[in-house]
């Protein structure tokens, strides 16, 4: 196992009758690579998993360390954890600034994203600040606010930050979780949106106001108000004698670590992520695209990457129409 393993993709499938969608399939394909871990001595994992995945290293590192330490008896109450939260601010801006001027043909704001990267590695908050201000910004957020918005498929949005707390609604993290998680029995979205909730009255669409909670969250680190449950959030909690669970809120969402001790080399090994959350076959995407009507396939399409962009997948998609 090495850092260039194939880390998954998602498979959206649309079929289409009159210009009309009226079924959508989401599956998220994803490598088993806490299978690999097995028999492994559990500090060694711990060093692993930082160079296996690409985004959010530091997040997932952060997990196996914590999730480690409370198989052996060592919980953590929920914290913000400094190089979490940085990397965390570090994907808003990419995705803000490089990733959605693309989107609408534009090109990305390279040199204010980098420029922004520094102002958040030095903590200078007030640069940031004017830096979002930038009329390009702006420009983008109008853009997206203009998109057609879907009218459907509003999911529950997942509340969950505190490992201790998350023992109440998951004794043991089961296969299915990572393939398909549920939380009180159905689909929930995690990431940005979710941890803004009921804090902030809607003023968009469903796309927009994925957008603008990421840019809510910049400006919170911005101004010293970013709270436990933001994003670098990380706790860890003993699930029984030899098993830990670690949760840590990345940009895109809840993470989730479980791991299986036995005589300190890895006997189970549990990886839960946002974008298994996500990208949950009955979560907000199919209901986004279930009823879309389309002139044609690139419309079709273009609506499609916006959708998937809202909710912002860790590894790369394809769609499929029919």
């Amino acid at each position: 196992m090495n850092a260039g393993i194939d880390t998954g993709s998602v498979y959206l499938r649309l079929q289409s009758a009159n210009r009309r969608v009226v079924a959508a399939q989401v599956r998220c394909q994803r490598p088993q690579v806490a299978q690999l871990l097995k028999g492994r001595q559990a500090d060694a994992v711990v060093s692993l998993l930082p160079s296996v995945f690409a985004l959010c290293g530091r997040a997932q590192g952060t997990a196996a360390r914590l999730a480690v330490a409370a198989a052996r008896g060592a919980e953590s109450a929920p914290i913000l954890v400094p190089e979490i939260v940085n990397e965390a601010m570090r994907e808003h801006l990419w995705r803000c600034l490089l990733d959605l001027p693309v989107l609408f043909a534009l090109p990305p704001l390279r040199n204010e994203f980098l420029i922004a990267v520094q102002r958040v590695d030095k903590d200078q908050g007030e640069g940031l600040l004017e830096l979002l201000a930038n009329p390009e910004v702006n420009r983008l957020l109008v853009m997206v606010e203009a998109l057609e918005q879907p009218l459907a498929g509003e999911p529950a949005l997942l509340c969950v930050h505190s490992a201790r707390a998350s023992l109440a609604v998951w004794e043991q993290l089961g296969a299915e979780m990572g393939g398909a998680p549920t939380w009180h029995g159905q689909a929930a979205e995690t990431g940005a949106y979710a941890r803004r909730g009921s804090q902030a009255t809607p003023v968009g669409g469903a796309f927009a106001e994925r957008w603008l909670a990421r840019l809510a969250e910049l400006e919170l680190w911005a101004t010293g108000r970013l709270n436990v449950g933001a994003g670098g959030t990380a706790s860890a909690a003993t699930v029984a004698p030899g098993i830990g669970r670690a949760l840590v809120e990345t940009a895109r969402g809840l993470l989730m670590h479980e791991v299986v001790l036995e005589n300190d080399r890895i006997a189970d090994y549990r990886i839960v992520a946002p974008t298994e959350w996500n990208f949950h076959p009955q979560g907000a995407l199919p209901g986004w695209l279930v009823g879309k009507c389309h002139s044609d396939d690139d419309e079709l399409r273009s609506y499609a990457a916006h959708a998937v962009a809202a909710l912002d997948p860790c590894v790369r998609w394809e769609l499929i129409m029919a």
